[in-house]
């Protein structure tokens, strides 16, 4: 999802790839070292990065003159995002932002394309005053670098992110391109990768993963991922879609950036790509793909082919109806039926000139039978079905409105927040105004604290889920990746702070129904923030499955948490110490790491952690804190994590 809302972060998340690298430097262990330890290097380990939604910098790839304004738009100039342009020639820079709806090219006066390497992802908007407020992974790259990660250890693979998923590969070649950067970063650093993917990226890698599958000979494809890819980081993944991708369509999310809500729709509903986020049931799949290998050059459309499940239960899985909308009474086309067609039953009792109040579930987003419903009364909806139906259900590789199942890959951690307000149904009236503008949004239902709260604060009627999202992304969504676990899960939740173990919860060996959601009885203090980790090792031989909630932790920050950087520092150097005693890191204790997690406590007038933090004062030190530093090295510190 849209992660700049001038106050980002969206994808930190590959801080864990300093386990990779930054320990071979600065706290590898050799059997030199006088303890006997047998040596292992991180070296060969590489992070690969894959970004999400709008967290890719674009650049012009045309000139073009703007006029009134002092800006022009030439080769290489900052497009995605240049604030100072955005304000003084608004209509320049849509040009070189919009697509064409059907076929998804550029502006005839303006083109632009995804910038390469790190800096694409470190600041959508460089500069003193936007660099911070657009910073995504900056502060991250300079924690690398402190750490003595070397430049070539850390890949970034951005992409066109406005474009459909067939369409970065026939226009960019990204996935040959994705494909190539995995075997070049094994003959370069030896060993396979890491793969760190942040919201809609996850979206990316699943898509990468199924086009594998149909360039690769099948007896080779599990072996070319074995050898390639160690572990995949799966954080804040919308495995469900997001209904904030609804909100976008119909009445457009300006996320922050100084444009009108109508703006934000016309430029959000030329992207293709933004349909990669719809809602779509759990109970719905698709079509087998590989027909391609038997029918090619005939047609095909990955139709949904839904169980039981979806037809007995409400909502399609989700907690609540995901949109609702007032509309009058109309003709249908040729093409489409009309509302009175889809309603027959409701409108036959329908009072002259009252309105129709008409609910869309999950399953009636995805497969476009509400862009058909608003057909005769939004023609910009015609847009919107041809994206659809080209660009998924017609998809030759994957429709990707269908659920994941877990990728076949050897270590897989889901990372998400939960116990945040999030929304999660619309109820969307006619305003009376021209498109973009016809739509207004009357009420919002949220999900909160396991209930479902209208805009008003009242409470809604539905099923609410056990918890709720990370304020983009849907608890429902975000925790579908428990469905992977196996019939029996090792449930432990800790304090996400340091912590001495006194408030550790376990649960071993907890039953987990397949279909069913996996939540563990056990209590909170009040104030506290936890982490709960969900671990199988067992139901896979040689393959681990996690999943980690992190309590309020927000969908587009939860990458600058620290918490996020020591946790996957921890179980990638646990996981690759050939001494290690246990499938996963302990959660027995936690202490500091580095010296920026040492502090001063005022209260006992001495260094917080007397047993790992002391009192140093170096020159430049402004206060207490910044003279309270580890009294070890990290490497001993580490060790007992083993």
């Amino acid at each position: 999802m849209p992660p700049w809302r001038f106050r980002s972060g969206d994808l930190a998340c590959a801080m864990a790839i300093a386990v990779a690298t930054a320990t071979a430097a600065s706290v590898g262990v050799a059997a030199g070292a006088g303890d006997g330890e047998a040596e292992f290097d991180y070296r060969k380990l590489s992070g690969i990065i894959i970004p999400g939604f709008a967290s890719t910098q674009l650049r012009a790839w045309s000139v073009l003159d703007c006029p009134y304004s002092p800006f022009d738009f030439n080769p290489l100039d900052s497009v995605w995002l240049d604030s100072t342009k955005l304000f003084s020639a608004v209509n320049c820079w849509l040009k070189c932002m919009l697509l064409d709806p059907y076929n998804q090219t550029d502006h005839p006066e303006c083109k632009s394309r995804p910038d390469s390497g790190l800096s694409a992802i470190t600041e959508l908007d460089p500069g003193y005053i936007t660099g911070p407020l657009s910073s995504i992974w900056k502060e991250w790259v300079k924690w690398c670098v402190d750490f003595g990660i070397e430049a070539n250890a850390i890949i970034a693979v951005p992409y066109d992110w406005r474009l459909p998923p067939s369409m970065l590969e026939e226009r960019d070649l990204y996935f040959h391109k994705l494909k190539l950067t995995f075997e070049i970063a094994l003959k370069l650093r030896g060993g396979p990768s890491l793969v760190f993917a942040h919201s809609m990226g996850n979206n990316v890698f699943r898509y990468f993963l199924e086009w594998l599958k149909l360039e690769i000979a099948p007896k080779h494809y599990i072996q070319w991922l074995e050898k390639h890819i160690h572990a995949y980081f799966a954080v804040g993944a919308p495995l469900l879609g997001s209904t904030e991708s609804v909100r976008a369509t119909l009445s457009g999310t300006t996320s922050g950036l100084p444009v009108t809500e109508g703006t934000a729709r016309l430029m959000f509903n030329s992207f293709a790509a933004s349909l990669w986020l719809l809602p779509f049931s759990k109970y719905c799949k698709a079509d087998n793909v590989y027909w391609k290998h038997f029918f090619e050059g005939k047609a095909h459309v990955n139709r949904q082919q839904c169980d039981e499940m979806e037809y007995s239960s409400d909502n399609s899985g989700w907690p609540t109806t995901l949109v609702s909308i007032e509309v009058p009474t109309v003709r249908g086309t040729d093409a489409y039926p009309s509302i009175m067609d889809i309603t027959e039953d409701i409108t036959s009792n329908m009072e002259c000139g009252k309105p129709t109040l008409l609910s869309f579930s999950a399953r009636e987003v995805s497969d476009g039978t509400l862009f058909k419903t608003m057909l005769d009364y939004d023609p910009q909806s015609k847009a919107l079905i041809h994206q659809l139906e080209k660009y998924y259900q017609g998809d030759p590789v994957l429709n990707p409105l269908t659920p994941w199942e877990r990728p076949p890959i050897k270590n897989v951690f889901c990372i998400y927040g939960i116990d945040t307000k999030t929304e999660v149904g619309y109820y969307f009236a006619p305003s009376g105004k021209p498109y973009p503008d016809n739509w207004i949004i009357t009420d919002v239902i949220y999900e909160f604290e396991q209930s479902l709260l209208s805009r008003s604060g009242h409470s809604f009627s539905g099923k609410p889920n056990n918890s709720s999202g990370d304020g983009t992304v849907s608890y429902n969504s975000l925790s579908w990746c428990k469905q992977w676990l196996g019939p029996k899960v090792n449930i432990t939740r800790t304090p996400q702070a340091e912590h001495d173990g006194s408030d550790l919860q376990t649960s071993m060996n907890a039953d987990h129904h397949h279909g069913e959601d996996l939540f563990p009885n056990m209590t909170r203090a009040p104030h506290v923030k936890y982490i709960t980790y969900y671990e199988d090792a067992e139901s896979i031989p040689g393959w681990r499955t996690a999943v980690w909630e992190l309590d309020k932790a927000n969908h587009r920050n939860i990458v600058r948490m620290p918490v996020v950087m020591r946790e996957l520092w921890l179980e990638m150097w646990h996981d690759m110490h050939p001494y290690s005693k246990s499938k996963f890191v302990t959660k027995a204790f936690r202490g500091p790491l580095r010296h920026e997690d040492c502090h001063w406590d005022y209260a006992k007038a001495r260094c917080g952690f007397p047993e790992f933090c002391e009192y140093r004062y170096m020159f430049g030190d402004v206060h207490l804190g910044m003279s309270c530093r580890l009294k070890y090295s990290s490497t001993m510190l580490l060790r007992q994590y083993l």
